[in-house]
């Protein structure tokens, strides 16, 4: 046999065969990759900056209007981003380190009765609707029924002891707020999981996908679900602060001023003043006492509306479920606790 009939078939065209290497050295080496600036870090820098620089940013626009739709934008962030931020970690926490057989331990195993569980629970999470949206699709990943995790999304923030410590300190001489508040929150986020329960579709929520988390270590799960969750409701956040800075700037004060002199039209200015102005519940309590001109329950409507829906949270669920949820979910949990809020003023006032 001549030598020729062993050696190897000729390349294509620009193709190459690589070296042969001897012994150990056949397995080939993994190209370095140098650290990336990713869309977190990008995120973060440019939050900083804003927050930092904002006077110097708007002392660049001569126009009042512009420097109060940049005032209004940085203050929403920075009353939400450590939320957010305490919420994606938590639900974080909840993804990768809690097991699936707590959930089954912790709520009961009938829905209609888990449902009032999980929004009773809300009561110990000291946070805003920014973090709960996370925790709520981290719940449904961890096998919670979606009708409770939707309940507790709802309660968390309202109930919890930072919202209605801040409310009584904004309401000294009404003290009967913070349990008309308490109790008509509650009462809407187990209404809006039992209406979940009767007429929610599976298809309706669809959670972003992380399949990049299989397989993974525990630590590089949690920081791989930390980033991917910021990114995807950071943005929302931005966009939601950014429209709710808008109308701040658009809506006419005075128009507010002749709503306040009737009762049903000033529950429903409230209600969507609590929608477009999108102030974090740890802060609304002191924006609705400074409304003195509205009647108590329409200022009830205002807290009540407030934390369950406004821009920024519509933006967050459509990022987090999908806009076919958030279309139908935002809507009817308006109309319920305008009606259980204007139904718990008139018994109390």
């Amino acid at each position: 046999m001549s030598t020729t009939d062993s050696a190897p078939p000729a390349a294509p065209p620009g193709e190459q065969h690589p070296h042969p290497s001897s012994g150990t050295d056949s397995k080939p080496t993994p190209p370095k990759r140098g650290r990336a600036i990713g869309s977190v870090e990008v995120l973060c820098v440019v939050l900083i900056l804003v927050g930092v620089l904002y006077r110097q940013i708007g002392g660049l626009f001569a126009d009042p209007r512009l420097q109060t739709w940049l005032t209004v934008f940085v203050s929403v962030m920075v009353q939400a981003v450590p939320f957010l931020v305490f919420g994606v970690v938590l639900s974080a926490v909840i993804a990768v380190f809690v097991p699936r057989s707590f959930w089954a331990r912790a709520l009961p195993r009938h829905p209609a009765l888990a449902v009032p569980v999980a929004g009773a629970a809300g009561v110990v999470l000291p946070g805003c609707e920014c973090g709960s949206v996370p925790i709520a699709g981290s719940l449904i990943r961890r096998g919670v029924t979606p009708a409770a995790a939707l309940a507790f999304l709802l309660a968390a923030p309202a109930i919890n002891p930072i919202v209605l410590t801040a409310t009584a300190v904004a309401f000294p001489r009404n003290p009967e707020m913070v349990a008309a508040r308490g109790g008509a929150s509650l009462v809407v986020a187990v209404l809006i999981g039992w209406l979940w329960l009767r007429l929610g579709r599976t298809e309706w929520i669809r959670l972003p996908h992380r399949a990049h988390l299989d397989g993974l270590p525990r630590m590089a799960a949690f920081w791989a679900a930390c980033r991917h969750d910021i990114i995807h409701a950071g943005g929302f956040l931005v966009f939601g602060a950014m429209a709710a800075a808008t109308i701040n700037v658009a809506v006419p004060q005075q128009f507010l001023h002749d709503l306040a002199a009737r009762p049903v039209l000033s529950v429903l200015a409230l209600a969507a003043l609590a929608v477009l102005l999108s102030i974090c519940s740890e802060a609304d309590a002191f924006v609705a006492a400074s409304l003195s001109q509205f009647s108590l329950t329409a200022r009830l409507a205002f807290l009540v509306v407030g934390p369950m829906v406004d821009l920024k949270l519509v933006s967050m669920q459509a990022g987090m479920f999908g806009r076919r949820f958030a279309v139908r979910f935002a809507p009817a949990t308006f109309v319920l606790a305008v009606l259980v809020a204007a139904a718990v003023g008139m018994v109390i006032w």
